[in-house]
């Protein structure tokens, strides 16, 4: 029986809780948050029953047989608390963004390291039906070498999300690609490799930035877009970030990717996938391919694609079940700290260029 902290009881810590209740092996035995009042309130309205329930993390890492916790803290506090749950010897789920900056993102690799405790990264859809499927043809040679990939992560952030007001914000923030579109970018590595269980790892960075939100204010307000009510405010605080992005990844295996991050259209939230090898194309969620000999017309996968920014949309069960088992059979997830290093290295790598005005070399030193 694996015991679970879950630490921080905003929105995405429903979903974690969610899914670990729906395995028998695994049970949430305390809730810490900054509030107590909310951590109580998360625990009874999720039905939790006799749980521990703490405003400290230090004291909630003191209870009695910790086994897992899952960081669901604000992403400007992920990095203290991986530290420090690492040193308590205990595994760790990481909701993204892992780090804020290429200095928080090694101190945590070395902490984890160091004690040798299991991590997942929750770049969740990894294990979206699609991407599932998509990775299982790119295996098996449906569309023959790769030489491009392009994914897109296209919305309006704004203040319909809970997490904006310090999302916005360069501090606490940072970018567009790194609060929301990291999940474009981590998805553009797992779909630029053919090999199974891994994602591509980049070498090299160009990237461009622009958009029209940023800063746009009168007397510190703007106005802004709701996509999921299709309504305006004329009230919103600015962006202090620019919203468009636009990165071309260069991978070690010569693999190239378009990875574009656009947090300022106007209309609903969509995830774009294409993928091009010499023996066939996915757009989406359809393929065309040379391994099927025939074809007159697009197969379409009739599957659930990565078109939501519920979190309830979003495949926590099957992300929690893979790191459930990478415990119990003592390996390393295909999506843990070391990984997904990588793809928070390309979205840093972006913000240099941004300065610099050049290509960037990976790793960053």
């Amino acid at each position: 029986m694996y015991k679970i902290l879950i630490n921080g009881a905003g929105w995405v810590a429903s979903q974690h809780a969610a899914a670990y209740r729906n395995r028998p092996d695994c049970r949430i035995v305390a809730i810490n948050d900054i509030s107590r009042e909310k951590a109580q309130r998360f625990a009874e309205e999720l039905n939790l029953g006799d749980v521990g329930i703490y405003d400290n993390l230090g004291a909630a890492l003191q209870h009695d047989g910790l086994d897992i916790v899952s960081v669901c803290t604000p992403q400007e506090i992920h990095c203290g608390n991986v530290v420090q749950i690492a040193a308590a010897g205990k595994h760790i789920l990481i909701e993204k963004p892992a780090a804020l900056s290429l200095d928080e993102l090694r101190r945590m690799q070395s902490a984890v390291q160091s004690a040798k405790v299991k991590t997942l990264v929750s770049f969740c859809l990894r294990w979206n039906p699609l991407l599932v499927m998509l990775k299982k043809m790119l295996t098996e040679g449906v569309f023959g070498d790769l030489y491009y990939v392009e994914v897109d992560y296209s919305s309006y952030l704004g203040s319909w999300w809970g997490g904006w007001n310090e999302g916005r914000t360069l501090e606490y923030g940072v970018s567009a690609s790194v609060v929301a579109g990291c999940h474009a970018v981590d998805a553009a590595r797992w779909l630029s490799t053919t090999e199974s269980n891994k994602a591509a790892i980049p070498v090299e960075v160009y990237a461009m930035n622009g958009g029209f939100r940023k800063g746009t204010a009168c007397e510190g307000k703007a106005r802004e877009y709701n996509p999921t009510t299709n309504t305006w405010r004329d009230d919103a605080p600015p962006m202090e970030y620019d919203g468009l992005e636009v990165m071309l990844v260069k991978f070690a295996s010569g693999v190239q990717a378009k990875i574009g991050v656009n947090a300022e259209c106007i209309k609903p939230y969509s995830f774009p996938i294409r993928i091009f090898g010499n023996r066939g194309t996915a757009i989406d969620n359809k393929i065309w391919s040379a391994s099927f000999p025939g074809q007159t017309d697009w197969i379409e996968l009739p599957t659930i694609r990565p078109d939501s920014s519920d979190v309830t949309h979003h495949p926590f069960q099957a992300e929690i079940d893979h790191f459930i088992d990478c415990i119990a059979n003592d390996v390393e997830s295909h999506c843990n700290l070391e990984d997904a290093a990588h793809s928070h290295e390309i979205i840093f790598a972006a913000l240099e260029c941004y300065k610099s005005r050049r290509p960037i070399e990976l790793p960053l030193k």
